[in-house]
């Protein structure tokens, strides 16, 4: 029998061994015993537990069916044969066994369509120990999980929120168990039981194991792979952890009101024996010494999962990185300040709001560009220029004019101001004045009549276009501002056009408000307009990703396809822009991010290492590093040149549908199927704050121009404000004796409560917001499909 899980109280911010089941008899084992024995066996002398340290001499004098002298166990051709039925799956009714009955399983196994399997299985079954045939008892998981949940719930409130994390992968290996050693309708029976009670966070994995429901399903699935071959990483209190230690070895402390025996007695000793058998083989335990009440209950779920595959691995490096700070200090300080401008186009936009101020009679009026540009935070590195992604060498026209209106925009923005709603009484008097000054006009789009669906939308920078991309493979535009929308004609000869007023009269002479773009094969995932104009001028390029594994640029002026790119494997969820055009990255099923030019067809990089989609992708506001999230639950920033990963964001309990990143370049924001918000500092890799309060998915985040509120949209028809600034954390409940809750849930309560930094909810009819996106002068653009009651 394994003995990997030791007892002692492990070091501070260490990972912890393991605590160990009775080890095999020697002759004298009170010096021959093995290192984890000896610390099980300091341990029980350390607490006083005379009773319990007799009790475990004893078995190791006695021994048991699986001592090292014995033979192995075998057994014979019948059971052999009995145990493969449970293998084998009916190809009508993939859920069902074929082979029924034992006397006619070998019959049936000759004339079976997949021997090779079956082949395979007979060549890997190995002797049958003791404990192996001990876990063969479903009753053991029914029972251990139990016991293991009501001393979950019985525990203090302190240590509750770290306690709470370790039901989830013991119900996952013990559902996997069942499935695993065929007893379907026991993992059912047990699946019913147990998950209604596990955090809402996990709803996407409880559903993918419920379809699980073979050993040959659980052969083949990855995620049950994940759980069976990766230590599924813990952190925990140093007295936490020796609580639940004394409970897998003792089964005290902790039960709830009404247990009457508690934990004792052969069927308890059973129980905890199954857990503890998951947490020796599976678990590792990250231990600290912090105080558990210095501690934010969502700090604990922060360091918990399946991390060693998701952490990038060094190269040169012999020893696995399991911690994800680990890595992102290893890769030093990024360069997070703003891009720079060249001295020639920030002269001559400074020449030009000189002219302008002059005509305006306003001579006061500031003029030098850098008073509007962010200036680098405290700590934060500013890059050069020879770091930044290769571009023109000489600016244009509309360079100049982009800069000078982005001054414009910063003079006439609307300051937002989030922080004067602290600690102010919603039903107060000045409650209304001041929620002017922190909340933000939100303008909604709404598209009505769209049975087939509109899986995104997007708005030009200078608010004049609405593009939206339709699951019938098409994308249709809208000028907002009522003017006809009209392209160049193709029926002209290139000599006539000798100035703009001969362009303008090779336009198409009647037009519309609205015009469809067809092209694509698949359905439109994602579209984005190019920010070279920014908010000076309506914008020249429109980019699309679909289904068709395809990403095309569409030329406004023509208002038709230029070029399609292709590379990806399958399909395309999400495209975006380089703030500095020229450049943009796709996210695809195929599990990478690549990074193009308009100026090729080919990719320039690809960024390799998530382990399932990349949902989304973001560019920092310099453009020197790429964000992406993922099905695999993480987020991860790349270096956009060296096509190296430099941060992975690991604390979401699913996958990552959208993200954004401060206009500051000083915070990153993801949002996750597990209808949490993450705020994290992109410097430190570390995660500042969980914002709780959608109550379905997240499809679109965006901050403010001054990085200090953060609005999303959901699939729950609401638009949702938040306070980046704020400290966050849940809002303080009044229980039923009087006493505050600050923070700590009892068991089983909803844990997705809103938390304090929700400034405001603003809720649709019944819209789904696909986007939300905030304009340079913080005007809130919103826009989503209708669902009427009659559609399904």
């Amino acid at each position: 029998m394994s003995s990997q899980i030791s007892t002692g109280t492990p070091p501070a911010s260490s990972q912890s061994p393991t605590v160990a089941s009775p080890p095999a008899a020697v002759q004298d084992p009170t010096t021959n015993l093995s290192t984890s024995e000896r610390v099980v066996l300091e341990y029980l002398r350390a607490r006083g537990h005379g009773a319990a340290e007799k009790a475990f001499l004893e078995e190791l004098e006695t021994g048991s069916p699986d001592d090292k002298g014995k033979q192995p166990e075998t057994i014979g051709a019948q059971d052999l044969v009995k145990s493969l039925a449970v293998f084998a799956e009916k190809p009508s009714r993939p859920g069902e066994n074929i082979l029924n009955e034992s006397s006619n399983v070998l019959q049936q196994l000759n004339s079976m369509p997949n021997p090779p399997n079956i082949q395979s299985l007979i060549a890997s079954i190995g002797s049958v120990g003791a404990e192996e045939l001990l876990s063969l008892d479903p009753t053991d998981k029914q029972e251990g999980y139990r016991e293991l949940e009501a001393w979950v719930d019985g525990s203090l409130d302190m240590y509750r929120p770290e306690f709470r994390p370790i039901l989830f992968p013991i119900f996952c290996h013990f559902y996997l168990d069942l499935i695993q050693h065929g007893y379907k309708d026991a993992a059912l029976r047990f699946f019913s039981a147990y998950s209604p009670s596990l955090s809402t966070s996990h709803t996407a994995t409880l559903h993918h194991l419920s379809t699980l429901l073979l050993p040959a399903h659980v052969q083949n699935d990855e995620l049950a792979q994940r759980f069976r071959n990766e230590k599924y990483a813990i952190r925990m209190s140093r007295s936490g952890f020796g609580l639940l230690v004394g409970w897998l070895t003792e089964g005290v402390g902790g039960e709830a009101s009404g247990s009457g025996d508690g934990f004792t007695g052969e069927r308890g000793k059973r129980g905890r024996a199954a857990v503890m058998r998951v947490v020796n083989n599976h678990l590792r335990f990250d231990v600290t010494s912090t105080n558990p009440t210095a501690v934010s209950p969502h700090a604990w779920e922060e360091s918990t999962g399946l991390f060693s595959s998701l952490i990038p691995q060094p190269n040169a490096s012999l020893k696995t990185l399991t911690n994800p700070h680990v890595f992102n200090a290893s890769k030093g300080d990024l360069k997070l300040g703003p891009a720079p401008i060249s001295e020639e186009l920030r002269a001559e936009a400074e020449r030009v709001l000189r002219e302008q101020a002059m005509v305006d009679r306003d001579p006061t009026t500031p003029f030098d560009i850098q008073v509007n540009r962010p200036m680098p935070g405290p700590g934060m590195i500013a890059p050069t220029e020879a770091d930044m992604l290769p571009r023109p060498s000489t600016f244009k026209t509309i360079d100049v004019e982009r800069e000078v209106n982005a001054v414009r925009d910063a003079r006439k923005r609307i300051r937002l101001e989030p922080t004067v709603l602290a600690n102010v009484d919603a039903d107060s008097p000045q409650a209304a004045a001041l929620r002017a000054r922190a909340l933000p006009s939100i303008c909604a789009y709404t598209l009505h009549d769209v049975a087939e669906g509109s899986p995104c939308c997007t708005f030009s920078q200078d608010t004049s276009l609405m593009a939206a991309g339709f699951a019938e493979s098409y994308i249709r535009l809208w000028n907002l501002k009522g003017e006809r929308l009209k392209g160049l004609r193709s029926d002209f000869s290139s000599s006539s056009v000798k100035d703009p007023a001969s362009l303008q009269k090779i336009r198409e002479k009647k037009g519309t408000t609205t015009r469809k773009l067809i092209g694509h094969s698949g359905p439109v995932y994602s579209v984005a307009f190019d920010p070279l104009s920014g908010s000076a001028a309506p914008p020249k390029y429109l980019l699309s990703a679909s289904a068709d594994a395809t990403t095309r640029l569409w030329s406004m002026d023509t208002l038709t396809n230029v070029v399609a790119f292709r590379g990806h494997e399958n399909p395309i969820w999400d495209v975006k822009w380089s703030p500095m055009g020229i450049y943009f990255a796709t996210a695809s099923r195929d599990r990478t991010a690549r990074l193009w030019s308009t100026d090729r067809t080919s990719c320039l990089r690809v960024y390799a290492g998530h382990l399932s989609d990349v949902d989304c992708v973001q560019f920092h506001p310099n453009s020197l590093y790429l964000a992406t999230g993922s099905s695999d639950w993480t987020a991860r920033l790349w270096d956009v040149q060296r096509g190296s990963c430099v941060r992975v964001f690991i604390g979401h309990q699913g996958a990552v549908g959208s993200l954004a990143l401060s206009p500051d370049g000083r915070y990153l924001a993801t949002a996750g199927e597990d209808l949490a918000i993450n705020l994290w500092d992109i410097g430190s890799g570390k995660r500042v704050k969980k914002m709780t309060g959608h109550t379905a998915s997240i499809y679109s985040l965006s901050f403010s121009a001054e990085s200090s509120m953060l609005v999303s949209g959901g699939a729950d028809w609401t638009v949702r404000c938040w306070d980046v600034k704020s400290a966050g954390g849940l809002r303080a409940k009044p229980r039923e004796n009087g006493v505050i809750e600050n923070g700590i849930r009892g068991y089983g309560e909803d844990e997705n409560s809103e938390t304090v930094d929700l400034l405001a909810t603003f809720p649709t009819k019944r819209t789904p917001i696909t986007n939300v996106q905030f304009t340079p002068r913080n005007l809130c653009l919103v826009g989503g499909v209708y669902q009427s009651t009659e559609s399904r």
